[in-house]
């Protein structure tokens, strides 16, 4: 069986995709990846080990007429040579998880009648996947909020959100070598997710002599590369506080960062609050306030609700509120403690599994 898997853009569409080429490699399929030239996904896929196709894709502006005009040229190309690549390797089913360059991949199968599947991880359904949802053999969804799109609810399945293998299988041990941080001494994670989050770093920032009077605290700053420079230069670290500050760029260990970590603060992204649960990682999460139809708002309030996570807006994180809240969670061991229990308490459901069956199961018919 070979099955093509295609997303792209940011780590909400590729991470999800990845777990799901893991369990279906380990059944023994044939598993292909079909991305942007020029997005995160190249690098990652390949790194995982997954054979890459790069097409073209684009999106547009609904206020400017060209870009809808240039938008809809590169596609139509693009959907040509993703059917031309199709004739070579005989796919047995194609999965769209979001991104621009999942409207042709998802296109060409269409026409060429190849099953169509397609995972939304967000509790609002993407402009991609809603334009796919309606030719799609299947539709899998991380939360039934998300279907209020669709007419045929037939082909609805309610799976969660696919969690890489490694989330689960580093341990704590394994990444505090990594980082170098104690055993006996305290971490808190903070990320913006894959592209960053210049006010959520700035807010931070403005927290370092607070975070720091904490002898045995060690922050590790996952930036984003848009903003890693300057927040290097805001905190102007002295090489003692290097020790205890540790800026990162980006990383490809965010799992080892997470089993680490006592705490974190991140955005709400549905790959980002999968992983999140998946570790009953005691959080403060602060949606992204431009997500599509604030979809991360809606994430996070029902996670933060089950009591698994504290929720702060983005228009508050400058707030002493906001300093506040990290940190207590900073201090308050019983707190992180009723915080993991909830997150285990939800029995994240193995959504890999169920979406590896789906795929397997609309190739075979």
């Amino acid at each position: 069986m070979r099955v093509v898997l295609s997303g792209g853009g940011t780590a909400g569409h590729i991470n999800p995709a990845i777990a799901t080429a893991e369990v279906l490699m380990e059944r023994g399929v044939d598993v292909r990846f079909a991305g942007r030239p020029v997005g995160r996904e190249s690098e990652w896929v390949k790194a995982a080990g997954i054979p890459f196709k790069a097409f073209d894709a684009e999106g547009f502006h609904r206020g400017h007429v060209s870009t809808l005009i240039k938008g809809i040229a590169i596609d139509s190309k693009s959907t040509g040579l993703a059917k031309q690549w199709f004739k070579e390797i005989q796919p047995d089913v194609v999965v769209g998880f979001g991104g621009y360059v999942s409207i042709p991949v998802g296109r060409a199968a269409t026409k060429m009648g190849i099953p169509l599947v397609v995972h939304e991880q967000n509790s609002v359904m993407g402009w991609t996947n809603k334009y796919l949802a309606s030719k799609a053999d299947a539709v899998c969804l991380t939360y039934k909020l998300a279907d209020s799109p669709l007419k045929d609810e037939s082909k609805v399945h309610l799976i969660g959100c696919p969690v890489r293998a490694a989330v689960y299988s580093k341990t704590r041990e394994e990444g505090r070598a990594l980082l170098g941080i104690p055993e006996d001494e305290r971490m808190l994670l903070v990320t913006g997710g894959s592209l960053g989050a210049l006010h959520l770093n700035k807010a931070l920032c403005a927290m370092k002599e607070r975070l720091l009077s904490y002898g045995d605290l060690h922050i590790v700053h996952v930036t984003g590369s848009r903003d890693y420079e300057m927040i290097k230069e805001t905190l102007a670290l002295t090489p003692e506080e290097e020790r205890r500050w540790h800026i990162v760029e980006y990383t490809n260990e965010m799992p080892s960062c997470m089993a680490a970590a006592d705490a974190i603060v991140s955005r709400a992204g549905a790959s980002s609050l999968a992983e999140i649960s998946a570790r009953a990682l005691p959080a403060i999460l602060v949606p992204f306030p431009a997500a599509t139809a604030n979809h991360q708002e809606t994430n996070a309030r029902a996670y933060a609700d089950a009591g698994c996570a504290r929720m702060m807006l983005d228009a508050d994180v400058d707030s002493p509120a906001f300093a506040d809240l990290v940190c207590e969670l900073v201090e308050d061991a019983d707190l992180r403690a009723r915080m993991t229990a909830a997150a285990r308490a939800q029995k994240t459901a193995n959504a890999a599994e169920a979406l590896a069956d789906i795929v397997m199961g609309a190739a075979r018919k």
